[in-house]
């Protein structure tokens, strides 16, 4: 049983926002086709780190807690894990969107994203000599960069808020696979800094890899209601021309 542990957090991570996807109110499912090719863009992105990562042991896995099956030396359960966590944390983000109807964090957000800048750089530049600190924080301070002064999305204080909101569950999974460990990380390539058993540089790890998503997403989503927008009248409406037409006159 112990082999399907990292199998099983995987399934408990997404299960709730797998099945409350279908509801009337926020129907998520009805913006899967802009998550997952976000999912997969990100997740290739972050499988490639993982990869490497894990080629030059900056972190490895227990065999006790995984099946054993492989794709490019990576668990199958760590290749799902880029799949259960973002997908549990853009339904976060969405449930953020729909019932606190206030941005909360919209006057604060450019604050917010300044401190994360002006933190990770100071500690990046006197700890270069640590492989996933180096990584984690370039990749955060990248992201971070590029919204503030590129993009300037209007998402961002709801980000922030979703993002501090998944830190319960962060702690819960990471947690658990930090302490039992199904993950063992090397603490010559990280600051040694732990929240409870779980390395520092993972908060944002979780940062750039939720950030990645959504900014992701919410460009699909964005280019879809233009296109929406854009299109001629006669194919926006959902009834044929010949039908608006008698219409139109028997109300005349």
């Amino acid at each position: 049983m112990d082999a399907y542990t990292y199998l099983l957090i995987n399934i408990f991570t997404i299960l709730f926002p797998l099945l409350r996807s279908f509801e009337n109110r926020m129907r998520f499912a009805s913006r899967w086709k802009f998550l997952f090719p976000a999912l997969a863009i990100t997740g290739a992105v972050f499988i490639f780190w993982d990869v490497l990562f894990t080629k030059w042991n900056v972190w490895e896995f227990n065999p006790l807690y995984i099946t054993g099956i492989n794709l490019i030396n990576l668990p199958v359960e760590e290749w799902l894990f880029f799949l259960t966590v973002p997908f549990s944390c853009v339904f976060i983000y969405e449930s953020v969107r729909y019932f606190i109807k206030k941005d909360l964090l919209a006057p604060y957000h450019r604050a917010i994203s300044f401190i994360f800048l002006a933190v990770l750089s100071v500690v990046l530049v006197f700890n270069l000599d640590k492989i996933y600190t180096v990584v984690s924080f370039s990749l955060g301070i990248t992201l971070l960069i590029l919204h503030l002064f590129v993009l300037k999305p209007n998402y961002m204080g709801r980000f922030y808020l979703a993002y501090f909101i998944s830190f319960i569950p962060f702690f819960l999974v990471n947690g658990i696979l930090t302490s039992w460990p199904v993950v063992m990380y090397n603490n010559l390539e990280n600051l040694g800094i732990r929240l409870y058993t779980i390395p520092v540089e993972d908060t944002i790890y979780n940062l750039s890899l939720l950030l990645m998503n959504i900014a992701i997403y919410e460009y699909l989503m964005q280019r879809s209601t233009k296109t929406t927008t854009n299109a001629p009248s006669a194919l926006v409406s959902n009834k044929p021309k010949f039908e608006l037409e008698n219409a139109g006159s028997e109300l005349a």
